[in-house]
């Protein structure tokens, strides 16, 4: 792989918006409206008819990403598709580097594998992103964290996992597949990243399922629209006495032995702190 640096660490990365590829002239709003990174969709905001357009549009774009953009995602389709081969090999052709490559229905190790593979061959530093959006996926989830190469981070698929399930594609409906992400997740060291809320007219659903995202311990969530970027932000950016915590917190683990604020500081609250300035300064300290 070509080993270019990426412009800020994952785990900084707290809202992800997401564009239609066939929608170019919407890749900036991305910025505009204060994301911390873009997603150009192949997949489920393209109709069939539009798909070569989409990837035209979206190769276009990524062939010309200049050094100080925005972290820029691409979620292909399904690479068990011929649409989502064709998709990936006209990534693996173009001198085209997103930062990440999303792949839907990532149902096991070796689709991770695959692609990992086509990724270094075409000397790419792209790193992966699994859609886990299938109850085959949540079979396959330790099978995946543990495989090489492993995903840099899994994304949760609320609306083809409800519906892979029979339930509703509400939060508690949910609840226990989210849980099972969350687990894997942190016992690999892969970042997670919540679904879309898709009510675009409830601000205070979008703010409620954040909040609750980020209290279940993901590190990101993504939007659907530029609207829902500020109250992501918002929620999942640490308020100034956290991070004001924080830094006490860890100058008193280096120091060995301690308290603050009448807590003892052991192994676990120092690498809550760590974490908490992880998101602010996309460093872990």
């Amino acid at each position: 792989m070509t080993g270019r640096p990426k412009q800020k660490p994952l785990l900084s990365l707290k809202s992800w918006l997401f564009t239609p590829g066939t929608k170019s002239d919407r890749f900036a709003r991305a910025a505009e409206a204060h994301a911390d990174a873009l997603v150009i969709d192949l997949e489920d905001a393209v109709a069939p008819s539009a798909k070569s357009e989409a990837r035209a549009a979206a190769i276009a774009y990524l062939n010309t990403l200049p050094e100080d953009r925005l972290p820029c995602a691409l979620r292909i389709n399904s690479p068990q598709t011929k649409v989502g081969l064709d998709d990936l090999q006209a990534l693996l052709d173009a001198r085209a580097e997103p930062d990440y490559l999303v792949i839907p229905k990532c149902d096991s190790a070796g689709i991770i594998s695959l692609v990992g593979n086509l990724l270094t061959e075409a000397e790419k530093s792209t790193e992966i992103i699994a859609l886990i959006e299938t109850v085959e996926a949540v079979a396959a989830l330790e099978e995946i964290a543990s495989h090489h190469p492993r995903p840099a981070a899994f994304l949760f698929g609320a609306a083809d996992m409800a519906a892979d399930l029979g339930a509703e594609a509400a939060w508690e409906p949910l609840l226990f597949t989210r849980s099972r992400l969350i687990q894997v997740g942190a016992m690999a060291g892969i970042v997670t990243l919540d679904s879309p809320y898709f009510n675009l007219s409830d601000e205070p659903g979008l703010r409620q399922e954040t909040k609750a995202a980020a209290n279940l311990g993901f590190h990101g969530k993504c939007a659907i629209h530029p609207g829902q970027i500020p109250t992501i932000n918002e929620v999942l950016t640490p308020t100034e006495q956290e991070v004001e915590w924080a830094r006490r917190v860890l100058e008193v683990n280096r120091q060995g032995v301690g308290s603050v604020d009448h807590q003892m500081v052991d192994e676990a609250i120092a690498r809550r702190a760590r974490r908490i300035l992880a998101r602010v300064r996309g460093r872990s300290s």
